[in-house]
């Protein structure tokens, strides 16, 4: 059976059976933000962000 049919028969698109993620992987970010959050438990979200930016990643 074609995926075409198959999708017919389920009443789902095709598209939605051939979606892939377009974001890059970004698991590097979140182990750095949570190393600086270890380590300064005390830092929101906007600090963290500027100590990640001094490191030399940018979101």
């Amino acid at each position: 059976m074609s995926q075409r049919r198959a999708c017919a028969v389920l009443c789902i698109d095709r598209s939605s059976v051939r979606y892939r993620r377009k974001r890059p992987d970004d698991a590097y970010i979140r182990e750095a933000m949570k190393q600086v959050a270890s380590e300064r438990r005390r830092f929101g979200y906007r600090r963290i962000h500027v100590m990640l930016e001094r490191q030399g990643i940018i979101m």
